[in-house]
């Protein structure tokens, strides 16, 4: 299991178990997946041929709630790689103080080669093969790689009709119309602008007027710097993996999202000079966004970053080795589990105003989004602190000792 996905997980687990002196029961109990299942998936393609599609779905922790993870559709999903991201959404959670356990599901097909009906019956025979481990209060499914808003709608609707009753609440990230979360777009771009603030002012210097370096423009990092742009800072230079760009005065983020959207590039923009990929860690910044897990911060690379704040926006944007060398240089490094939680917490909110009939505004998301941020940051800072440790470990200890607790409390069920 070591050197796969969830073995590399596992490491970060033992290491916080370490400093927690984790009871040795409990310590089992929380390194291993609850429940894995696996189905296949035979879908009639719009040729007539009978195609079928293996998909997973891992529910690792519920002792803090019903468990909460999204839906990959890709042809590299694996179980090892869906049983990672469960425990990932655990300890995210935990983070956050969302009461929710992790899970997490995918299938292997390659949705840019199916029709958008072809995906529609995947994704309901899908959900018909693990309706009966999933619902409102089991297992709430989430966007995910590519599924969306649309493909939550059909998951939505699958399990409603299956079940002869209106399950708005087994889903979030659905659209507005039936149920969705005003706000609930750019809540992860939102968290990791949240987190970057929190940071700064923990190493001395205020958002407004900061200079940040963006690795990997898209998804995340697009709806993190126009919150961040919104705060004061100045993006002064994007890259993604076909170029970058560089204006130390500050981009016009709203036109370089603009530029993007035509060119599916930032390379080429108007409003900055032309800068390389590599180029982007040698800027003198205040903050660099690490955004893609395809080209992360490697140990080689972490020598040459000049910014005292790196802020993980996705899974994987650094290594674990280029952590250690960070942070060895006496840079803080904020961990994805702790800046990704904005997205767990937006799915709170939605399935909480789904139970409840009622709605949010965007204003309140955003008030509530900031409040749980903040707090989960100052927790994590505070772990660090008492435990002399980085971010990644302390926010991970954080998350194991409210699941911890709860389990301890809970009892052994027989």
């Amino acid at each position: 299991m070591r050197g796969s996905a969830f073995g590399s997980l596992l490491e970060d687990f033992d290491r916080a178990a370490r400093l927690l002196d984790l009871d040795p029961g409990l310590r089992q109990i929380l390194a291993r997946p609850k429940r894995q299942i696996v189905v296949s998936c035979p879908v009639e393609m719009d040729n007539g041929d009978v195609e079928v599609f293996s998909g997973y779905r891992v529910q690792y922790n519920i002792a803090l709630g019903p468990a909460l993870g999204g839906i990959r559709l890709h042809p590299g999903v694996t179980l090892d790689d869906m049983t990672a991201r469960a425990a990932r959404m655990t300890w995210r959670c935990a983070v956050a103080q969302v009461p929710f356990g992790g899970s997490q599901g995918g299938l292997v097909c390659d949705p840019s080669r199916m029709s958008r009906r072809e995906i529609e019956r995947l994704t309901r025979r899908y959900v018909a093969e693990i309706a009966d481990a999933i619902g409102p209060d089991r297992d709430i499914a989430a966007p995910g790689l590519n599924a969306d808003g649309q493909v939550m709608a059909w998951v939505m609707d699958t399990y409603s009709m299956r079940m002869a009753t209106m399950a708005t609440a087994v889903a979030v990230g659905k659209p507005l119309e039936i149920g969705g979360l005003a706000g609930r777009p750019g809540a992860a771009g939102r968290g990791v602008a949240i987190a970057a603030r929190q940071a700064a002012r923990s190493v001395g210097f205020a958002l407004p007027g900061a200079r940040v370096a963006v690795l990997g423009f898209d998804g995340v990092c697009e709806e993190a710097a126009v919150v961040l742009e919104r705060m004061g800072a100045r993006v002064i230079a994007a890259a993604d993996a076909r170029g970058g760009v560089y204006e130390p005065r500050g981009l016009d983020v709203g036109a370089l999202l603009e530029h993007r959207r035509q060119s599916r590039t930032v390379d080429g923009f108007a409003g900055g000079g032309p800068l390389g990929i590599g180029d982007v860690l040698g800027l003198e910044a205040d903050i660099l966004l690490a955004g893609t897990a395809a080209s992360p911060v490697t140990e080689a690379a972490a020598g040459s970053v000049r910014a005292p704040l790196v802020v993980e926006a996705s899974v994987g944007a650094t290594t674990a080795e280029a952590c250690r060398v960070l942070q060895e240089r006496g840079l803080l490094v904020v961990p994805e589990i702790l800046s990704g939680a904005g997205r767990a917490t937006a799915a709170h909110l939605e399935w909480e105003q789904n139970r409840r009939g009622d709605s949010w505004s965007e204003a309140d998301v955003h008030q509530r989004l900031d409040a749980r941020m903040g707090a989960a940051f100052e927790a994590v800072l505070g772990a660090a602190r008492k435990y002399q440790t980085d971010l990644r470990t302390a926010a991970t200890v954080v998350a194991i000792a409210r699941v911890a607790a709860a389990t301890r409390v809970r009892g052994m069920y027989a």
